[in-house]
């Protein structure tokens, strides 16, 4: 009699949800017990560091440490959690491969762009007297307008163009981040050392030269979009 292949192993949105929620559950969800049981320790140190950076009177570094170690590593678990389960070992290791083939790497920068889009009209909405400074100076009246908000437009053309891994936004990111990168270098020189300058300067020099190293991602708008 013929033998029944076993069900291919599928994605699962329940499971990623799950983790999404608590990380680890959905890893548990699909009976990966050890590796539920890492995830969450891994969470649970990470946000641990985090509030003892915020307990510390750091609350901005924490929020830093948070957007740049823990969002991540939270988004990644979950998708670890809605791929396919496979036998063998190194699951996250696969995963990162998938992310990386996939290109979900930019399009969580896109998503960052998006959520620093909102940050920014909230921030122009809840404090209008707020003044962007700009190459040494506080523009005011229309001009402090404009500079204001430049930052969310831009953010948010940049965000959904890494979302769709278009070629026109890693162009429009390279202006934006030049205009960044001469913009920090000129106020530095102007009001010395800070060290929310000096973070936003490294910060944008390393994300700057990440998506350089992956530009070859970035496809015409008639080409198919990698799969989740």
């Amino acid at each position: 009699m013929p033998v029944e292949a076993a069900p291919a192993p599928h994605a699962s949105r329940l499971a990623a949800l799950f983790s999404a929620l608590v990380p680890g559950a959905g890893q548990a969800l699909k009976q990966q017990f050890p590796l539920a049981a890492a995830v969450f320790l891994v969470t649970a140190g990470l946000l641990g560091c985090a509030w003892l950076i915020a307990h510390a009177g750091r609350l901005d570094t924490a929020v830093f440490f948070l957007t740049i170690l823990v969002l991540p590593w939270w988004v990644f678990q979950a998708y670890n959690a809605y791929l396919p389960a496979t036998s063998g070992h190194a699951p996250l290791l696969r995963t990162w491969r998938t992310v990386w083939t996939r290109a979900h790497d930019i399009r969580f920068l896109g998503g960052l762009f998006l959520l620093s889009a909102l940050m920014d009209f909230y921030l122009i909405l809840a404090q209008p007297e707020y003044a962007l400074t700009v190459f040494c100076t506080k523009p005011s009246g229309p001009w402090g307008i404009l500079a204001k908000a430049q930052s969310p437009s831009f953010h948010l053309l940049i965000g959904y163009g890494f979302l769709r891994l278009r070629r026109w936004s890693l162009l429009i990111y390279l202006l934006y981040a030049g205009f960044g990168l001469a913009n920090a270098t000129a106020n530095f020189a102007c009001f010395g050392f800070g060290r929310i300058r000096s973070v936003f300067l490294v910060t944008l020099a390393a994300f700057t030269a990440y998506v350089i190293w992956r530009r070859e991602v970035f496809a015409p708008a008639e080409m198919a979009q990698p799969p989740l």
